[in-house]
């Protein structure tokens, strides 16, 4: 009887702190976070520029997710550590909201 109490207080657990994570990133503000990649990210990520070509849609809702947690290991890591966590939020909405695999990827730049 105790191991299956035990059980179902870790499921609550992780299931509430996956429910809890979902929400920490939904409040981002895409709108911002448009404002802030074209200002910021946009200007080396772009045709012609010295960063590879970058888009919304170039990647999936995954590869954005995992772009985000380990931004310590890009090149460009100095440039994302200008940005507060706030914002790096706002930008991760609105590339979330418009990757690849989203219900409305992005169709330009």
């Amino acid at each position: 009887m105790t191991k299956k109490i035990f059980i179902s207080f870790i499921a609550m657990v992780m299931v509430f702190s996956f429910i809890g994570v979902s929400f920490a990133f939904e409040a981002g503000n895409e709108r911002k976070g448009k404002y802030l990649y074209r200002s910021n990210c946009r200007t080396c990520h772009k045709d012609g520029a010295s960063a590879t070509p970058l888009g919304p849609n170039n990647k999936t809702q995954a590869q954005w997710e995992r772009t985000f947690e380990k931004y310590e290991r890009l090149d460009c890591v100095k440039e994302w550590e200008k940005l507060s966590e706030s914002d790096r939020n706002d930008i991760l909405t609105y590339l979330h909201g418009h990757a690849f695999d989203s219900p409305s990827p992005a169709t330009c730049d």
